[in-house]
């Protein structure tokens, strides 16, 4: 009876901690995302951006989201791909006006995005 009280007290703890640093690493990845997006958004918004600003935050997109497929599903993880790919090749061809409201999407997406993987009571229940 103690045996069984001890493991499932170990398993709750083991749960909670994965949950908790799965919420951290996500919510980190994704602030990263925004204030890259946001840098770009700034730079396109005066006209200063290039391609090879649109190609870093790519960049730095594609190395982040290697280890969060564990955590995030891959059909938001595409979704991110779409809308920054999106941008980059608006930037390339000098749209910037239509890159800024893909931009406006992707920092919209990674303000919200997070939430939905939180330890909160609307995802719980």
């Amino acid at each position: 009876m103690v045996k069984s009280v001890i493991y499932t007290v170990v398993a709750i703890i083991l749960s909670l901690s994965f949950f908790i640093f799965s919420h951290i690493y996500v919510k980190k990845q994704f602030e990263e995302l925004e204030t890259s997006v946001t840098v770009l958004y700034n730079k396109t918004e005066n006209k200063e951006a290039n391609r090879e600003d649109a190609y870093a935050v790519r960049n730095a997109w594609d190395k982040n989201k290697e280890s969060l497929h564990i955590f995030v599903p891959h059909n938001d993880i595409s979704y991110v791909d779409y809308w920054l790919n999106e941008a980059c090749s608006l930037i390339y061809t000098g749209n910037y006006d239509l890159a800024l409201a893909k931009l406006e999407v992707l920092k919209w997406i990674s303000k919200t995005l997070p939430k939905g993987y939180s330890l909160s009571l609307e995802n719980i229940f």
